[in-house]
């Protein structure tokens, strides 16, 4: 099976184009920021410097590998249901269910070493800036050199190859179990991570402004109300198509098309809700403290310092990599519509009415997720502007929701129509006689 993995992949490199994208930027941030380790542990480096270093490394390393699991999920998820008529065939032909997984795992982890190895170099410039930007702040002195070793480089390879099979794994695990027994225990977990979400951002009025965790119990209110947001997006997308009062071909054609096709546009939705809401609750509750340190007179501590450099620096990680999936996975899932865009051509639909069902489409499910991504911040951001400034919202302003709609909104408009346009360009009865 992994010669047969391997055969695959080089016969068709495209359809990995998207899992080599994910492992390579993946690979590149575990390995960027998991250098800071071999940094801190260099001699003569001082405890301030050292501490700055390994906090940064932990955290940013732990919400990296979280994300090269789920981007990698993301495409390999797109793969393994095109390929459904592929893998149905090798069954017929005498494949075992195990084979079959272990040559979809087998293919994950070829694309995963080649991303993996060739953000290496990447990586090595990146940690040098890091640190230079670390200096350039005061939070590290200007003597310590940058150092890239063994813990940056296994952490980021095996990390990497870890996630691609695991993600490889469920995928096409997936594929074959039953949809009953999967979406009972997706709603189990959903309402679990809903419930605590609630239970955190409710603790944090038991913090003082002054405690240095109080940013803590917010923040994770928020991620785990967006997660439980997230793994309910097939149901809360259907459940707003059924409210949703869309006229004209275009819109009632994107109202049906959405409906029918929710669960496979699960991920993409995912993605957008857990983007608004990291983003958003980030992005609020640290102009909120910051404005409140400046308020008060006092000087940002080190680790006020370090703080905001790490949510910042969170908040970049994942902009990139919901950019990295949302394109991924819109481009692969509108591209796989090709044979469909025909068959509405075939059928007296034009070019225009195709592009502006598919616009109306990606219209929706932007609103929808940032709907649900800011419900999941603000259950974050007023607990702690209650608690830390004596208000209930920030004085901040929408700027900040507007920026973060704006991203996803160009995403997901832009890959869309771009992908769609493309399509377009293939003659109806050729994309109608084409493999889906």
């Amino acid at each position: 099976m992994f010669t047969l993995a391997m055969r695959s992949v080089r016969q068709r490199p495209g359809r990995f184009l998207a899992t080599l994208l994910a492992a390579f930027l993946g690979a590149g941030i575990i390995m960027t920021f998991n250098s800071l380790y071999d940094t801190a542990s260099r001699p003569g480096v001082d405890p301030v410097s050292s501490q700055t270093l390994t906090t940064s490394a932990s955290v940013v390393g732990g919400y990296g590998t979280l994300l090269v699991f789920f981007a990698v999920a993301s495409t390999m998820t797109v793969n393994v249901r095109q390929r459904a008529g592929e893998l149905e065939l090798l069954r017929c032909s005498g494949a075992t269910p195990g084979q079959i997984r272990r040559m979809v795992v087998g293919e994950a982890v070829a694309v995963a070493l080649l991303g993996a190895v060739a953000a290496i170099g990447p990586a090595m410039l990146g940690a040098r800036a890091l640190l230079t930007a670390f200096q350039d702040s005061g939070q590290v002195a200007e003597s310590v050199e940058p150092s890239f070793g063994p813990v940056a480089l296994f952490s980021g390879v095996d990390l990497t190859l870890v996630a691609a099979a695991g993600a490889a794994f469920l995928a096409v695990r997936r594929a074959t179990r039953g949809a009953r027994r999967r979406g009972r225990t997706r709603t189990v977990l959903a309402y679990a991570a809903l419930g605590l979400g609630a239970l955190s951002a409710l603790s944090t009025f038991a913090f003082s402004a002054t405690d240095e965790a109080l940013m803590a119990t917010p923040a994770y209110g928020a991620i785990l109300l967006s997660v439980g947001f997230a793994l309910l997006a097939p149901r809360l997308l259907k459940g707003v198509l059924d409210r949703l009062p869309l006229t004209g071909a275009s819109g009632w054609l994107a109202v049906r098309n959405l409906r029918r096709r929710a669960d496979h546009l699960s991920g993409i939705l995912m993605s957008l809700i857990l983007f608004t809401a990291v983003s958003v609750a980030t992005l609020y509750m640290q102009g909120v403290e910051s404005d409140a340190v400046a308020a008060s007179g006092a000087v940002k501590s080190v680790d006020a310092k370090n703080l905001e450099t790490l949510n910042l620096t969170v908040v970049g990680i994942i902009v990139v990599f919901v950019c990295v999936m949302l394109v991924n996975s819109l481009y692969a899932a509108t591209a796989y519509r090709r044979r469909e865009f025909g068959q509405q051509r075939l059928a007296g639909a034009t070019p225009g009415q195709v592009l502006g069902t598919v616009g109306a489409e990606a219209l929706i499910l932007t609103a929808v997720g940032l709907f649900f991504g800011t419900v999941a911040a603000l259950a974050g951001i007023v607990p702690f502007t209650v608690v830390r400034a004596d208000s209930v919202l920030p004085h901040q302003g929408p700027g900040i929701w507007v920026a973060v709609g704006a991203v996803a909104a160009t995403a997901t408009l832009g890959t869309s129509l771009a992908t769609a346009r493309r399509m377009l360009r293939t003659p109806a009865v050729a994309a109608v006689g084409s493999a889906a």
